[in-house]
């Protein structure tokens, strides 16, 4: 059976000093990461692909090394570029988020337009499994607001916050079919 996997890094290591892409897993996200192996899908995965961002990678290698896989890194499937702000505190970032997600196609605060990333993630995602064998299981290892971009497209609906992940540390299964068709019946975060 075809299908791809979408999976959110879990809980990292803030550090205000650090840029974003180069947090880390937090203890609790590196348990958390270790469970994702353990779920049905997870011995049908022929692939594993991270973004390029420290977090994805170690939820990745993670996942691959308790089947033996290697982790292909494809950077354009990176988190959306908030470098214009750089660390946010909980409460601005998410007041930012929301901002992101409500005005697509307009620069919050100088982060990526949520049409662009969207772009860029669907983008990714179909090249990535035009170069693979067709129909091998691959399992995308990234960030929640692509991969709500990615859920939104896959969907075919209107971007917007309301198909977002509560917390990190989630995933979903989708017919890679659906990047071309926009047609997925439904696509429910689950936690780790």
């Amino acid at each position: 059976m075809t299908y791809c996997v979408y999976l959110t890094h879990p809980e990292v290591q803030i550090d205000p000093a650090v840029p974003v892409p180069d947090w880390g897993l937090s203890d609790i996200g590196r348990e958390r990461a270790m469970r994702a192996p353990l779920l049905d899908w997870a011995p049908g995965i022929r692939h594993v692909i991270s973004s390029g961002e420290r977090k994805a990678i170690e939820t990745a290698e993670l996942f691959a090394a308790a089947f033996g896989l290697e982790v292909g890194i494809v950077e354009a499937t990176h988190e959306n570029d908030r470098s214009a702000t750089g660390y946010l505190p909980p409460p601005e970032f998410q007041e930012v988020a929301n901002a992101f997600f409500a005005a697509p196609q307009e620069s919050i605060r100088g982060w990526e337009r949520a049409i662009d990333a969207q772009t860029r993630i669907v983008t990714a995602i179909r090249s990535t499994l035009a170069n693979l064998p067709a129909g091998e299981p691959v399992l995308f290892c990234g960030h929640g607001g692509v991969g709500t971009l990615l859920k939104c497209h896959l969907l075919g609906v209107p971007i917007a916050r309301l198909h977002d992940q509560s917390s990190g540390g989630n995933w979903y299964v989708f017919d890679p079919a659906d990047l071309d068709r926009q047609a997925a019946p439904s696509l429910g975060w689950t936690a780790l």
